[in-house]
């Protein structure tokens, strides 16, 4: 009897054990996810589009009123940054705007882009503005990650991917080159495809302008070319 005791009293500390082991398993488990999803959410900021913003989202950023929200979405297209620059300064304090400038940005033709426009992007100064114009013209999206991978980390230049772009050649970027432009979803994909091959840029005016209006056939055209 007294050795039954024994082996029982033994069992239940195995049980006891194994079980708070698998309790602080999956509390480490948890945590790990948590950790995880948390880097995964605050890794990709959202930058708003002033050409594609609605009202609303405007409104929502700091500094914002319906008032500015209106004039933003009046002044479209934003073909670069001087006229929104211009706009949004007008209503903001210096440290307020550079902080805006951080959630709501027109993003810059990497080819066209004047060195006054590369500096209003958060983080750049003389010396990065300088090598943004360096290597032009690109041609491709890894051409700048190549070139300016000489200089910053490639979590630096994930972060300016996010305010400039390259414009794709309309007879033959790729469907994913297409989709990149901003906006540009399956439908207009395929229209783009469909009067391939564009002869002039009046064609391509002329093509897709039966299908948006001309506030948005000329943001459309921002993000793109013929070559000669």
């Amino acid at each position: 009897m007294y050795r039954l005791l024994i082996l029982m009293l033994l069992a239940g500390m195995t049980f006891n054990c194994g079980g708070e082991q698998s309790t602080e398993a999956a509390d480490e488990t948890m945590e790990t996810s948590t950790e995880v999803e948390s880097s995964a959410s605050t890794s990709t900021d959202v930058i708003l589009n002033p050409n594609l913003a609605a009202k609303e989202e405007l409104m929502s950023l700091d500094g914002v009123d319906e008032g500015l929200a209106q004039q933003i979405i009046d002044g479209r297209p934003f073909l670069g940054m001087n006229d929104f620059y211009t706009l949004v300064s007008a209503a903001m304090d210096a440290s307020n705007l550079e902080a805006f400038l951080t959630t709501c940005f027109a993003p810059l033709n990497l080819n066209t882009a004047t060195e006054k426009e590369f500096k209003m992007v958060p983080g750049v100064g003389d010396k990065m503005a300088h090598e943004f114009e360096e290597y032009r013209p690109y041609k491709k999206v890894a051409q700048f990650r190549r070139e300016m991978g000489k200089y910053v980390d490639e979590a630096e230049i994930a972060r300016y991917e996010k305010y400039v772009f390259v414009p794709v050649e309309l007879n033959s970027a790729t469907a994913e080159e297409i989709l990149a432009i901003p906006g540009v979803g399956d439908r207009m994909l395929h229209e783009f495809e469909e009067y391939r091959p564009y002869k002039s840029m009046e064609q391509f005016r002329r093509e897709i302008g039966k299908y948006v209006d001309d506030k948005e056939l000329e943001r459309l055209e921002y993000y793109v070319y013929l070559a000669e």
